[in-house]
């Protein structure tokens, strides 16, 4: 099964559950992921514009991001402000 294309609106994608990070507050200012149905990728969109784009990855891509944040690579990125918990 070929995954939907990057960009894809929300509602053009089947029903999944989006989750979000315990570090989401209620300004909005989070990124949600979801599960493609039968294993065709993970799902990304912004939660202040639930309906769309969703971004498509395979679950290798997400798991080299994932990885990755987690070791710190991505690091630079982030203000020193916003790095304290």
């Amino acid at each position: 099964m070929q995954p939907p294309p990057n960009g894809v609106p929300v509602p053009h994608l089947p029903p999944m559950r989006w989750l979000k990070s315990r570090r989401s507050n209620p300004s909005g200012n989070c990124v949600e992921l979801a599960e493609l149905p039968g294993g065709g990728g993970i799902a990304v969109r912004n939660s202040r514009h639930p309906e769309g784009p969703a971004l498509i990855y395979t679950v290798d891509e997400i798991a080299a991001f994932v990885l990755g944040a987690r070791d710190g690579d991505f690091d630079h990125l982030i203000p020193p402000s916003r790095t304290r918990d």
